[in-house]
């Protein structure tokens, strides 16, 4: 499974790709709105850093999707453009799989859209499980659904599991096949870390200290 940084802060992407385990980058309009900086700018520097950035439309027309589609797939070979799950997004994304421009849909919340959405065009769709949590619905179900739909047809689109909120999200993510993760930032940065590897690199230290003095 690939695993995808949910940020709109380059410094972040700098520091988890120096891992080397990061294979994308997810961004949206409220991520770079936080950071405050240059849309394009910060975009062109992801790129520079991981294979696949996804980079969100703000127009919510047909006319206006495509125009941002060709815009933002002429900055850099490694951007993806994120098109909202809507009719006029359904329409998008038939048009940039014509023109040969890569897609990432975004808000997905149930298997139909997700149905949708691959037979368009999309390269990439991402349903959000926590924000289903949230709502009070099994999010990990939706993603268990959309699997089992793929399982049965020839889609040339990848899942990107989204809204994740902790690491359990991403192992049942794994476990159930998805293609890609994005993660927060701070979610990411928890996934190395177990309190049994501290104290066994602590031991081990400690013996090796002892081992010194002697």
């Amino acid at each position: 499974m690939k695993l995808f940084l949910d940020t709109a802060n380059v410094d972040q992407v700098a520091e988890i790709a120096s891992w080397g385990v990061l294979d994308g980058v997810t961004t949206n309009p409220s991520l770079v709105a936080k950071e405050g900086k240059d849309f394009k700018e910060t975009v062109l520097k992801m790129c520079e850093l991981v294979p696949c950035v996804s980079a969100q439309v703000t127009a919510t027309d047909f006319e206006g999707m495509k125009k941002q589609a060709d815009e933002y797939s002429k900055w850099h070979k490694h951007v993806y453009v994120k098109v909202p799950m809507t009719t006029e997004g359904l329409k998008t994304l038939k048009y940039c799989r014509e023109k040969g421009i890569r897609t990432n849909t975004t808000l997905i919340f149930s298997a139909a859209q997700a149905l949708l959405a691959a037979k368009a065009g999309a390269n990439i769709i991402s349903p959000f499980i926590g924000r289903l949590d949230d709502a009070g619905q099994d999010g990990m179900a939706l993603i268990a659904e959309i699997m089992e739909i793929w399982s049965h047809n020839d889609f040339d689109c990848e899942v990107l599991v989204a809204s994740t909120r902790h690491p359990r999200h991403i192992i049942d993510a794994a476990m159930l096949g998805a293609h890609i993760c994005t993660i927060p930032y701070d979610v990411f940065t928890k996934l190395p870390k177990h309190p049994l590897t501290d104290a066994g690199i602590e031991k081990f230290m400690k013996d090796w200290e002892s081992v010194k003095k002697k």
